[in-house]
C-alpha cells in the first residue's frame, strides 16, 4: 500500500470515529473537503447503520454530488436508495445530473421509479421522464439536458452573462451551443472564443458553423467513435430536424468504452467478466449454458475421432499429434477472431471490400500455416526419423491453421452483417469449431499417405 493510500485509510478511519461520536461539524468539514471520488469510496465501505448517520449529516445535494460518481456502476445503489427516506432519495436524485439520475432509475422497477418521480418537483421529474423514454445504449440514453445554449443574434457580453448564470447547473461549459429561434442547432462557440473576442461582437460572427452532432437514436458505440476521432469533451444531440435535445459528455463515453470492452471480452471468453465477486452458484449458472453447448460441439469432435478409430489403430503414432494440431489451430482461430472483432469496432474499416478482407485472411493463414507446418515437419522428421510423417503433420497443420484463421475472421464478419454482436462468436466456440475441422483435415490427409509413413 503506497503512502497516499495509507493516508486516505487514516482519513477514512477518522471520519468513522467522527460518525460514531456524533461529531457533526468535524465530519462535514473533513468529508466535504475530500475529492468526490474518495467520498464515494468511503461511503461504499460503510455498513447500513453508518450510512444512516451520513444521511442525517449531509443534505440531498451534497450526497447527489457523490452519487454522480457512484452512479449505476455500484450494484448496491438500489439498496442505498431503499434505506433512505423516500423524500430524501427523491431530492437527491433530482439534484443529480439528469443523465446520471436516469441511469440509476433504469436499474429500478417501474413502481419504484414512479414513486421517486411523484416526490420530485414537477420540473425535475419531467426532465427525467423525457430521458427515460429513450432506448438503452443510444445517444438519447447517454445525454444530459444540463447544458448551456445561446442564440446567434446576441452579443458576446450577453452570452457571457447567460453562461455565468447557468454554469452552476451545467455539466460542462467548455462548449456553448448556438441555436436559432426554433431551437435548431446552428453553431458552437468555445469558452476560449467567448473570452478572447470583443464584448460587443455578435455571436453569429464568432461562432463556428461547422458543428458536429449526433442523432438521438445513434448507437452508443458510434457516439464513442466520434469522441475518439475528434477528441471532443462533449457532443450535441439532435433530432431529425436538428433541434438541440441535449449533450453527451466525455465522462459518460468513458463508461461506454469500459462497458463495451467488458462486453466484448465477455463474448470472446464465453463468460461474464463482471462476475468477479459473484455468488459461486450464480456464477456457475451463468457459465454452464456455454459449457454445455460447447460440450455437445466437442462430442462431435470425439465422434469424428471415433470414426477414424481403424486408422488410429493401424498407425497409433497419429494419436500423438492430435492435440498439437487442434490446439495450434484453435490458437490461430482465436487470434484471428480477436483481430476481426477489433476491426469491426473501428468504423473506418467497416466499409472495406468484404472479398478483399477474406483474401487477406486466407493469405495470412497460409503464411502462418506454412511457416508453422515447415517447422513441425522438420521437428517430427528428425524426432521420429520419418519425414513422410513430418510432411503429413506439417501439411495438416498448415491446412488446419488456414481454415481456423478464415473461420475466426469470417464468422464475426457474417454475424455483424446479420445484425448480431460479433463478439458473441466467442473464443471457446471458435476453438471448439477449429478442433472439429482440424481433426477432419488431419485424418483425411493422413489416410492419403498411410502406406508411405507406416512402411
Amino acid at each position: 500500500m503506497d503512502e497516499n493510500q495509507e493516508e486516505l485509510e487514516r482519513h477514512f478511519q477518522q471520519l468513522r470515529e467522527e460518525l460514531h461520536q456524533n461529531d457533526l461539524q468535524d465530519f462535514r468539514e473533513h468529508f466535504l473537503e475530500m475529492h468526490i471520488y474518495d467520498q464515494g469510496q468511503f461511503y461504499q465501505g460503510l455498513d447500513d447503520q453508518e450510512r444512516q448517520l451520513v444521511y442525517s449529516y449531509l443534505s440531498p445535494k451534497e450526497l447527489a454530488d457523490m452519487f454522480d460518481v457512484i452512479e449505476e456502476d455500484d450494484e448496491h445503489v438500489e439498496e442505498y436508495l431503499s434505506e433512505m427516506r423516500p423524500h430524501y432519495a427523491a431530492d437527491m436524485l433530482a439534484e443529480m445530473y439528469t443523465d446520471n439520475a436516469v441511469d440509476i432509475l433504469n436499474e429500478l422497477n417501474k413502481k419504484q421509479v414512479a414513486k421517486y418521480l411523484s416526490l420530485m418537483e414537477p420540473e425535475h421529474a419531467n426532465e427525467i421522464r423525457e430521458l427515460l423514454h429513450y432506448e438503452d445504449d443510444t445517444a438519447g440514453s447517454l445525454m444530459t439536458t444540463e447544458y448551456v445554449s445561446i442564440v446567434a443574434n446576441q452579443t458576446v457580453r450577453s452570452a457571457m452573462y447567460v453562461l455565468k448564470a447557468e454554469a452552476q447547473i451545467a455539466e460542462t461549459i467548455y462548449y456553448t451551443y448556438v441555436v436559432n429561434t426554433d431551437n435548431q442547432l446552428v453553431g458552437v462557440i468555445s469558452l476560449r472564443d467567448l473570452i478572447i473576442n470583443d464584448d460587443d461582437a455578435m455571436v453569429l460572427d464568432v461562432m463556428s458553423e461547422r458543428v458536429i452532432a449526433v442523432h438521438v437514436g445513434d448507437d452508443q458505440e458510434d457516439v464513442a467513435q466520434m469522441f475518439r476521432d475528434y477528441d471532443f469533451l462533449a457532443l450535441p444531440v439532435t433530432d431529425y430536424e436538428d433541434h438541440l435535445l441535449g449533450i453527451v459528455t466525455v465522462d459518460d463515453i468513458i463508461d461506454v468504452i469500459d462497458d463495451e470492452a467488458a462486453s466484448d471480452y465477455s463474448g470472446l471468453a464465453g463468460v461474464n467478466v463482471e462476475e468477479v465477486d459473484e455468488n459461486p452458484l450464480k456464477a456457475a449458472s451463468r457459465r454452464l449454458p456455454w459449457l454445455i453447448t460447447l460440450l455437445f460441439l466437442g462430442m462431435s469432435t470425439a465422434t469424428l475421432i471415433n470414426h477414424y478409430e481403424a486408422l488410429v489403430s493401424e498407425a497409433s503414432i497419429l494419436a500423438v499429434f492430435i492435440s498439437l494440431i487442434t490446439g495450434t489451430a484453435g490458437n490461430a482461430g482465436t487470434q484471428s477472431l480477436a483481430v476481426a472483432v477489433r476491426r469491426l469496432a473501428i468504423s473506418d474499416d467497416k466499409e472495406k471490400n468484404f472479398l478483399k478482407l477474406i483474401i487477406g485472411e486466407i493469405l495470412t493463414g497460409v503464411v502462418t500455416g506454412l511457416v508453422t507446418g515447415l517447422t513441425i515437419l522438420v521437428i517430427v522428421g528428425i524426432w521420429k526419423h520419418n519425414f513422410v510423417l513430418g510432411f503429413v503433420i506439417g501439411t495438416a497443420m498448415m491446412a488446419a491453421i488456414t481454415v481456423a484463421n478464415l473461420a475466426g475472421s469470417l464468422i464475426p464478419m457474417v454475424m455483424e452483417r446479420l445484425g448480431f454482436d460479433p463478439a458473441v462468436a466467442s473464443g471457446p466456440f471458435i476453438t471448439t469449431l477449429s478442433d472439429l475441422t482440424s481433426v477432419l483435415i488431419y485424418f483425411n490427409i493422413a489416410s492419403l499417405f498411410m502406406e508411405r509413413f507406416i512402411g
